[in-house]
């Protein structure tokens, strides 16, 4: 029996954080022993508002290698840059000419992110059906996405039918996959708000590259409730919740466990263990991401990437190309 395809990735429009981690990268390193995985660092994504050239080259560069640091085994899963693979933008194109205006329009994500400006550029309107074929290219049977990419992978299962139906049977109807923990991290200042790298706050967020000093002062100035009770109760203790959430992820220790060593002693031992235990889980990774970086294995290990993606993508533009009609040479 033949594993199940998962085809996920991450823009490189910042720093990969520590939710980006523990929500995603964390499992991407489980899932690609059991299910045959595609890992992209998604740059076509990231032009959808402007970037300094030089910015985009070294953050795809890091991204990737980050993906590595974490445990993802080249050898094992496919890690490769999106805008290597042509296919990525020739389906988007031919998907986008399935996509109807209205679709792209109740976009929460488009509305969100042109919410105010006086101009907004086409690409980002017509993200969703790029996304669309990033994921219909592999045929993938799992995709790995938070809340806010939920309503894109429902069009993405729209087009999926909407192609089967007018050209006949081509594309696998894609589902979500979302982890049953460590989905949600939230931000060190604002526990109502997803941690984000792209929060203009630096202190909101613990970057996967922190020096150990930084991660400690960011956690010594994370916000905390009222009281000093070190309790997990996400109703009425948010912020403390989502600390006792990020030292789970860390540890070994389960919630009830947290609770009961730091019992009677307050925010500021704990705040300390909880930096010590950040501390201890990123370094394994950023020593190894510094090796990547230093040994110049990383073009090879994307170009061996891009190779097998392209295999597979090669054989899925042939046939929606064929069945839409186009001349093949």
């Amino acid at each position: 029996m033949s594993k199940l395809r998962v085809l996920s990735g991450m823009q490189p429009s910042g720093q990969l954080t520590l939710g980006n981690y523990i929500g995603a990268l964390k499992n991407y390193v489980k899932l690609q022993h059991t299910h045959d995985c595609y890992f992209m660092v998604v740059d076509l994504h990231a032009i959808t508002v402007p970037q300094d050239p030089a910015a985009l080259r070294e953050q795809s560069e890091s991204v990737a290698a980050v993906y590595l640091a974490a445990g993802i085994d080249p050898n094992t899963a496919t890690v490769f840059l999106q805008s290597s693979v042509k296919a990525h933008a020739e389906l988007g194109w031919l998907l986008t000419t399935l996509t109807y205006m209205g679709e792209l329009e109740r976009m929460t994500q488009f509305k969100d992110k042109s919410e105010g400006k006086e101009s907004v550029g086409a690409g980002l309107f017509t993200y969703p059906s790029l996304m669309a074929g990033d994921i219909l290219l592999y045929n993938a049977d799992l995709v790995p996405v938070g809340e806010d990419q939920r309503q894109h992978l429902e069009l993405t299962r729209d087009l999926a039918h909407r192609f089967n139906t007018r050209f006949s049977e081509t594309f696998k109807i894609p589902q979500g996959y979302i982890p049953e923990v460590g989905a949600r991290i939230m931000s060190l200042d604002d526990a109502s708000k997803k941690m984000s790298k792209s929060s203009p706050n630096a202190g909101s967020y613990i970057a996967l590259l922190d020096a150990p000093d930084v991660i400690r002062k960011k956690i010594s100035r994370a916000v905390t409730d009222s009281g000093r009770e070190v309790k997990y109760d996400p109703q009425n203790k948010p912020e403390v919740s989502n600390l006792i959430s990020i030292y789970t992820q860390c540890t070994d220790l389960s919630i009830a466990e947290v609770e009961a060593k730091y019992e009677g002693q307050g925010y500021g031992p704990f705040k300390k263990d909880l930096a010590e235990a950040v501390v201890g889980l990123l370094e394994p990774i950023q020593q190894r991401y510094r090796e990547i970086r230093e040994s110049g294995e990383l073009h090879d290990i994307l170009r061996s990437g891009r190779d097998r993606a392209e295999a597979a993508a090669e054989a899925t533009i042939r046939e929606v190309k064929q069945k839409m009609g186009f001349v093949q040479l």
